[in-house]
């Protein structure tokens, strides 16, 4: 009598080894699928790639990390100083803006990052031009030599 368990239990392992492998083919890549969109908080998923914080004071911008590798990020924009702030990241993956967000508020922003330079700063009513902004470079060209070793990588 334990033969019909134990069959029950290897179909309910295959299927259940099926259902994974399908939804690791569904879910994987999403190469280029945010070209050009604006991506805010309002996403499904709450862990979307890397995560970065970016606290937005009275006038300045600081990132949790300054090293960038191409992927997918999600930037958690904390408005920390006394006015509105919302975040903008411009570059070869496009343009993406986050909401704009209230003294005290965040918001997230998952963006594609592809190789290149891009820009970050607030779009809101002229902060950029009093010094809310910065670059990041995303690729292994203006980082440091690590002697090609990154994984991957066959020319």
């Amino acid at each position: 009598m334990t033969t019909p368990p134990i069959h029950r239990r290897i179909l309910l392992g295959v299927a259940a080894s099926g259902l994974t492998a399908l939804l690791a083919a569904c879910g994987g890549s999403g190469n280029g699928s945010n070209d050009n969109s604006t991506s805010t908080s309002t996403s499904t998923s709450t862990s979307h790639g890397a995560q970065v914080t970016a606290e937005l004071s009275d006038f300045h911008i600081k990132l949790s990390t300054e090293k960038f590798q191409p992927g997918q990020y999600t930037f958690t924009a904390k408005n920390t100083g006394s006015h509105v702030h919302a975040l903008e990241i411009e570059g070869p993956g496009g343009e993406n803006r986050s909401k704009t967000v209230d003294p005290g508020q965040s918001t997230t922003l998952t963006v594609t990052l592809k190789p290149g330079s891009y820009e970050v700063y607030c779009p809101v009513d002229g902060h950029k031009d009093l010094g809310m902004k910065t670059e990041i470079s995303v690729g292994g060209a203006p980082a440091p030599s690590d002697n090609n070793t990154s994984s991957g990588s066959a020319y």
